[in-house]
């Protein structure tokens, strides 16, 4: 792909964000959607691929579904209502569309079974902007009506995503199929908040983006793409697998990293509500998760391969440090202290 080409995708994806989170009308928010879903086809594809190729059609498809379903909603609700405006969706049947409509976009169970498979045949920056970038314009609409949605179904769709993300994360060895079931178990921790305090649930969103990049971009440096070439970057670049470590332990929600701030504030707000029974279902289910990130710090810092491999270079890497990666690792693991300020500022 030519840097131009590239350019222009990348501005059309910032065009497309932009366009749904600043927007009040249906239309507009439609919109940015698909200009987003377009934007993104070329970089999942970019290798060429079989697999790419593969990737790419199975996004295309299940968005172009859910934007169906967006539309659809909103033209029920301005039916009924006389109302574009994305706050006035009072309809019960354009909210429980619009509700499966932003499920299948983000990921949710029961429409998660997409994610992982794309995400696995996506380059890694790829699948980066696919577990951050792409996942706000949809958490954003989610934010503008939630308080017409159905909290039981939110509730019912969040403890299933948190149980499947972590369940089907724990035989995985491809490392973005596990990165791709940690966002569908964060998504249901960001999910069961959001009736109740919205802006937790962007919060959240913001520290997990923060947490997964860090991870990505230090997985990028090391190209390391599964568990059993992960297991020889310790000797190439020991202080960055290091960091890796931290980060993902971060992610897990080990205090006193950064990751736990946003579990324990839900956990706190579910407790508030009277949800106690509920808190403690999804802070079991999180254990789950723990497993596959405490596997995946293993790998990067403790296990050392029983031979040597075939790959290039194995004893050294002649990448220069990355600042933006160290600063990203830096907050992902040491914003904790932090947390009245971020208390404030959200």
């Amino acid at each position: 792909m030519s840097p131009l080409t590239k350019l222009m995708f990348s501005l059309s994806l910032l065009l497309g964000t932009t366009i749904t989170i600043s927007s009040n009308h249906w239309m507009l928010a439609w919109t940015g959607l698909e200009i987003n879903t377009l934007a993104i086809i070329p970089f999942i594809s970019k290798s060429h691929h079989p697999r790419a190729v593969e990737a790419a059609i199975k996004y295309f498809l299940v968005q172009a579904t859910a934007s169906a379903l967006i539309l659809f909603s909103s033209t029920i609700n301005a039916q009924l209502t006389g109302q574009w405006d994305i706050t006035q969706l009072t309809q019960p049947t354009a909210s429980l569309l619009l509700t499966m409509a932003v499920a299948m976009k983000l990921g949710l169970v029961p429409f998660h079974f997409w994610f992982p498979e794309v995400m696995q045949g996506s380059p890694m920056t790829t699948a980066l902007l696919l577990s951050t970038l792409m996942k706000l314009p949809p958490i954003t609409i989610l934010f503008l009506t939630a308080p017409s949605l159905n909290p039981s179904l939110l509730t019912t769709m969040a403890i299933a995503s948190a149980a499947v993300g972590g369940w089907m994360g724990l035989n995985q060895t491809q490392i973005r199929k596990i990165l791709a079931f940690s966002s569908i178990a964060h998504l249901g921790w960001m999910t069961i908040i959001l009736m109740y305090n919205p802006k937790l649930t962007m919060m959240t969103f913001y520290l997990y983006s923060l947490m997964t990049a860090s991870i990505f971009l230090t997985l990028n440096t090391t190209n390391s793409l599964k568990l059993s070439t992960m297991m020889t970057s310790w000797t190439k670049m020991p202080a960055l697998n290091t960091s890796l470590m931290l980060a993902l332990l971060s992610l897990a929600g080990l205090p006193p990293l950064t990751g736990f701030l946003p579990k324990w504030l839900i956990i706190q707000e579910l407790t508030k509500q009277e949800m106690s029974t509920t808190a403690m279902i999804i802070s079991m289910l999180s254990l789950l998760g723990l497993f596959f990130y405490l596997r995946l710090a293993y790998c990067s810092t403790i296990t050392l391969p029983p031979n040597t491999t075939n790959f290039m270079k194995q004893w050294y890497s002649n990448k220069p440090t990355n600042t933006p990666t160290a600063a990203l690792i830096s907050l992902s693991i040491l914003l904790l202290p932090l947390s009245p300020t971020i208390l404030t500022i959200t």
